[in-house]
């Protein structure tokens, strides 16, 4: 493969990818090529992870706890690196959730690791054509058989069910609660009864629910009071938990198989002490986050109104707002527009949406003004209308 030519390719579609360098500040602001922009590309939905106050209370913590100061395990879990913050954190996440919890490096690590550690050849994986591409890699990674049913759409999820159930010994229902690219939400309550009516399995992502949705943050399944009817539920630290990690929700058995099968659990390094000290530190505050919370609420439901009195005919069922625009380019030169005005939207192009579906991703979060981003929606609409 010729990768300049292959580059040169990704470039005339509008694809190439780029870094950018930020520096965060508060209020969802960051610093980029050395002027002020808001931030509408963060996962930070509550604000936590710019919140000062919450950094000197961690800090006061950190000075009397100098066993935390320390930057490396050294050593994966299975070794010598199962520092006792990570059962801290698991029983801390156990009492939330009323089941067994396991961490894992990453969301990337646990739905990589988990799906191949738990399904065989004999079983069957039926996933929503929209789920995250750590999902998918998993389900490649594991030996069971693999069918996409339609985004939400649940009658063709019993179609597939009636035609296949009796084929296999294990079926696995795999699906995001909030879409990370749509920001809509799966029907979790149509999901447990297709689960009891042809017993097999439910495997839900909360990726961007956790802290975010909840009574005490806990994410869809709990808002629903539905944790106990899904087997395996994921979250992640790294976003609204403004942490790095994550987890699985499961029971006791299931957790034990995954510590001695899940290779990326098994083989990585640990997470270093003053990390797990932080995520144990924020998964004890979530709970109380609930004027956060709300406000995320007000400032998710504000914009999409906004938006569709613009005419873009949004989704506004979550923090995560799409502006589906269509081609490439448009999309690309829109971010930049907006980058200009002072808004940090980053374009999202295909392999990560369908051909045809490039978008603007609007991500909220709590520390939002809304006043900051009220005429987000006429500097769309103007740029859309001055293009024809």
């Amino acid at each position: 493969m010729n990768y300049r030519e292959q580059l040169e390719i990704l470039q005339q579609k509008k694809q190439l990818r780029k870094l950018r360098t930020m520096q965060p500040l508060i209020d969802g602001y960051v610093i980029l090529n050395e002027e002020k922009k808001l931030n509408l590309s963060s996962n930070d939905y509550l604000g936590l992870g710019t919140n000062e106050d919450l950094k000197r209370e961690f800090q006061q913590l950190l000075n009397s706890h100098p066993e935390w100061h320390c930057y490396t395990a050294s050593s994966s879990r299975m070794l010598s690196g199962n520092n006792e913050l990570y059962e801290q954190v698991e029983n801390a996440l156990s009492i939330h959730y009323g089941k067994s919890a396991l961490f894992f490096n990453s969301g990337y690590h646990a739905n990589i690791g988990i799906l191949p550690a738990i399904t065989t050849k004999n079983d069957l994986i039926l996933s929503d054509k929209l789920v995250h591409a750590s999902l998918i890699d998993g389900i490649k990674l594991s030996s069971a058989k693999h069918v996409r049913y339609r985004h939400n759409d649940y009658d063709h999820l019993r179609k597939i069910l009636k035609e296949n159930r009796g084929r296999f010994d294990r079926v696995f229902i795999v699906t995001e609660s909030i879409f990370s690219m749509d920001g809509d939400r799966c029907d979790l309550v149509e999901l447990i009864n297709i689960k009891h009516q042809f017993n097999v399995q439910l495997y839900v992502d909360e990726a961007h629910a956790v802290g975010a949705v909840g009574t005490k943050g806990l994410g869809i399944c709990e808002e629903l009071g539905v944790v106990d009817e899904v087997d395996l539920i994921i979250g992640t630290m790294g976003k609204a938990l403004s942490s790095v990690g994550a987890f699985v929700i499961c029971n006791e058995s299931v957790k034990q198989w995954l510590i001695n099968k899940a290779r990326p659990f098994i083989y990585t390094t640990a997470m270093p002490p003053i990390n797990l000290a932080w995520s144990l530190f924020i998964i004890n505050k979530i709970p109380f986050c609930n004027i956060e919370r709300q406000n995320l609420k007000t400032l998710w439901r504000n914009l999409g109104e906004s938006l569709n009195a613009e005419g873009f005919n949004v989704n506004a069922e979550s923090h995560i707002i799409p502006v589906v625009i269509g081609d490439n380019e448009t999309t690309v030169k829109l971010s930049e527009h907006l980058l200009k005005k002072g808004f940090v939207v980053m374009p999202i192009r295909p392999p990560t949406v369908q051909v045809g579906t490039s978008r603007l991703r609007i991500s909220l979060s709590a520390s939002i003004n809304w006043q900051d981003i009220k005429l987000l929606g006429l500097e769309i609409r103007n740029f859309t209308k001055s293009l024809g």
